[in-house]
């Protein structure tokens, strides 16, 4: 079997009037589509529960995108009965035959790009850029996990024995749950999904309350690829019922999470208590977030490192694992950068994503509580120099916020704050600067801005992150590009998009016939 070699979905550019009206036209349709009920979807079944939530725009938190079905702890062992039932025929379907379902949704989110794209953008407060590489992403997982599922399927070349055969298969670990986040609320949940079945297995898929519409929306491109019953059982719920009962069940064979470092810590912990009727040791694919920051030394291009900077610190409202939320800046260099950073920031301009504005709000009240409770702090530990305001009256909207000298054991230069915030540190010189950089528990992405090589080389061997860009800003990895996944704290280091992450899903099997 044969597929066209793999190619990033390129982005959409919106200075085009037709990709302007697309997405106009788009929007309007998906904005008639409001408030509509999403069923749970368990063995092939779609089934309404009597408890529903709902999810609203975090730009006008009045407006009501969707309700949801809320699983309850009957329904999760009636999902897990359905996957493990699903897992025994499914395990026997050939890596080619499974990579060909993931092709076929690629190629429907293509023709429904704009479509999705609205969704993120009224439900997950988006711009439109931002949603479109959302979409692009989750194109990307699905064709770059079909390649990898076939090229898996071949197994592992071994050493000749003479008188035996001997083969190396790799065969999948069984029933699985996921748990996505809700800050990239189609590539995260796709890539996550996509690459448990293309292997074999059979998975319960849990989304983020925030983000439980456009789940749904992958949930219906799965049934329309004609996904076989059970393969995928969607589960929306309050963790707090079902949780502990998917994670520590005796049939789950692997838990792949993205998403807070705490509740991270508690699967990986719950999940390796064993049960009593528990077969295995069961495995944890988790990428728990960062504390990301950006070294800049007295030779860098400015202009650019301001750029990266602010891009970084406020893409998506500083709502990425892999944000910029540390700028370490040489102190050579340090009141002509902050200069061109905060005027880079003013030109920033806040309103409603579905206007494309370049900021909009953070996802729901939880986080706008958070992130002003974080800005309470700074205030106390550094010198606020813009930003700090905050209105969630009718959306929750928070201006791009900058500290400047902070010290590196400051709260806000050591904790997640997953918003709009960024932390300016200075440093005496470029060792100093990795040192700071180092100095927290996470080890996600970070970014150099330098013109000497040898400076480049020192970071690229002593700077501990799983993503470590060089004269750019440190979000944006693209699947197959830069494999995306950190250290410590940050997670499992799993390589989403990367060629071996497939190999998180499955088992090596070995068997060896005498002549």
């Amino acid at each position: 079997m044969t597929l066209i070699p793999f190619q990033n979905e390129p982005f959409l550019d919106y200075s085009l009037p037709e990709n302007k009206q697309k997405m106009t036209q788009a929007l309007q349709k998906v904005k008639s589509q409001l408030e509509q009920t999403y069923p749970l979807w368990i063995g092939g079944k779609d089934i309404e529960s009597e408890t529903l939530e709902k999810s609203v725009n975090p730009a006008k938190h009045q407006e009501v995108i969707g309700y949801i079905s809320q699983a309850n702890a009957a329904m999760i062992k009636e999902a897990i009965q359905a996957a493990t039932q699903a897992f025994d025929s499914w395990q026997f379907t050939s890596f080619e035959e499974r990579a060909m379902y993931l092709v076929k949704a690629a190629a429907i989110m293509r023709r429904r790009k704009h479509e999705l794209c609205a969704w993120q953008i009224l439900e997950s407060g988006k711009n439109w850029a931002e949603a479109d590489a959302d979409v692009a992403e989750a194109i990307d997982f699905l064709e770059f996990y079909a390649h990898q599922a076939i090229r898996l399927g071949q197994g592992q070349e071994l050493h000749p024995y003479p008188g035996e055969d001997n083969r190396l298969e790799y065969i999948p670990l069984g029933v699985g749950i996921v748990i996505p986040p809700w800050n990239f609320p189609l590539a995260i949940i796709t890539g996550m999904t996509a690459s448990a079945i293309v292997t074999g297995n059979t998975v319960l898929l849990k989304p983020a309350p925030q983000s439980s519409v456009m789940a749904a929306k992958f949930v219906e491109i799965m049934k329309e690829i004609h996904l076989p019953s059970g393969v995928i059982n969607f589960i929306p719920g309050h963790p707090e019922e079902i949780g502990d009962l998917m994670v520590g069940h005796r049939d789950t064979r692997f838990i792949s999470f993205t998403g807070s470092k705490a509740t991270g810590n508690h699967i990986d912990e719950y999940a390796h208590r064993k049960v009593d009727g528990q077969r295995w040791l069961k495995r944890v694919v988790a990428e728990l977030g960062g504390k990301d920051g950006i070294v800049v030394d007295e030779t860098a291009d400015l202009d650019a490192a301001a750029e990266g900077i602010v891009a970084s610190a406020f893409g998506f409202q500083g709502q990425k694992c892999s944000a910029g939320s540390r700028a370490i800046i040489h102190e050579d260099v340090y009141d002509e950068l902050v200069e061109k950073v905060v005027a880079q920031t003013k030109k920033l301009k806040m309103g409603a994503p579905e206007e494309n504005y370049a900021v909009g709000p953070v996802i729901d009240d939880k986080s706008f509580q958070k992130v002003t409770s974080y800005i309470e702090i700074g205030k106390k530990e550094a010198h606020l120099l813009l930003g700090g305001s905050a209105d969630d009256s009718k959306g929750y909207y928070i201006e791009p916020t900058i500290f400047e000298n902070c010290t590196r054991h400051s709260r806000i230069m050591q904790e997640e704050i997953f918003g709009p915030v960024l932390a300016i540190c200075k440093v005496s010189s470029f060792e100093e600067g990795i040192d700071v950089y180092n100095d927290t528990e996470y080890g996600l992405t970070g970014s150099v801005f330098s013109q000497d090589r040898r400076r480049l080389e020192y970071a690229r061997k002593r700077m501990m992150c799983g993503n470590l860009y060089f004269n750019r800003k440190c979000t944006g990895a693209l699947v197959g590009v830069q494999p995306f996944g950190g250290f410590n704290m940050s997670g499992t280091d799993s390589k989403a998009g990367g060629q071996d992450y497939l190999l998180n899903f499955v088992q090596p099997k070995v068997v060896t016939e005498r002549f």
